[in-house]
Parts: C-alpha cells; structure tokens; sequence
C-alpha cells in the first residue's frame, strides 16, 4: 500500500499573501499543483495544505465556508524539536504578516504557541519532552514530582 498523503485544505482572501506567508515560515511551493485559485503548500513528504480562494474551495463543498478571522473550524498542530524552534516559527510568522492570538501554553511536559496566517487560518507550533511523548504526560509529570495539567 503506498503512503497516505495529508492535504489540508483551507480558505484564503489573497492567495499571493498566502503563499509569502507559508513560504516565509520556511515551507515551499509546488508550483505543479499551483495556480490562481489554490497554492499546493509543502511542509514535507506526503503533508500538504492547500490554500485555496474562499470561492474555489467553496466548488469542493455544499457547505458554507467560513470567515477564519471569527470561527474556529480547526486548528492544525505542527511540532518542532524545542522550545527554542517553536518561538523561532512564531517570530518567522509574525513578521510574515500573521497574529499570535494568546499566550504561550506551557505545561512543562509541553510548550505551545499558536500562529493565526493572515487570514486567521490557526497554526499551533509545539515541543513535546521525547520523554513524556513515550510515557504519555501524567506519567512522566509525576516522575517530575508535578500533577500534570488537564489536556482538552
């Protein structure tokens, strides 16, 4: 069976803003899958998101789409191997022109930020201890002499 590819498809008002952006926090472009309506963005191997104008994802769905700057309709987790990648991915971001909607969320197991792009599309780029990964956050916070935080 070949390797499942992931494409995220999400609504944009100005594809070339859109692309600087995802370009910007060092993801490319294929050009192959790109034109006026839709950017084909590369985070690697089989990930994908695909910005599409609000009116041609609209072609793909019944469904009203909606405004991102006020509704939340998901919001897409991609890690980064610390802390210190993490605050470097918001920095990128936020001068690319996008929001940092709340705080920093640290859970000492975990620290996230989140990343709204110029549309209000949610990013959250986050650093998971290895260890607490492999022995799931209670365990490992209590191995830390700490109750781990409620997780949603």
């Amino acid at each position: 069976m070949a390797a499942t590819s992931i494409f995220v498809n999400f609504p944009t008002t100005d594809l070339e803003r859109s692309k600087a952006f995802y370009t910007a926090l060092g993801f490319t472009i294929n050009p192959l899958f790109t034109d006026d309506n839709a950017a084909c963005v590369v985070l690697e191997d089989n990930i994908y998101f695909m910005v599409l104008t609000k009116e041609y994802l609209g072609t793909f769905t019944d469904k009203q789409i909606i405004d991102p700057k006020t509704q939340a309709q998901m919001s897409i987790a991609l890690s980064r191997d610390s802390r210190d990648e993490v605050d470097a991915a918001l920095e990128r971001g936020l001068a690319a022109g996008g929001s940092e909607p709340r705080e920093a969320q640290d859970y000492g197991f975990m620290y996230s930020r989140d990343l709204d792009d110029p549309d209000g599309n949610n990013l959250s780029f986050l650093y998971m201890d290895p260890k607490a990964a492999e022995q799931g956050p209670e365990a490992y916070m209590a191995g830390q002499g700490a109750d781990a935080p409620a997780t949603a």
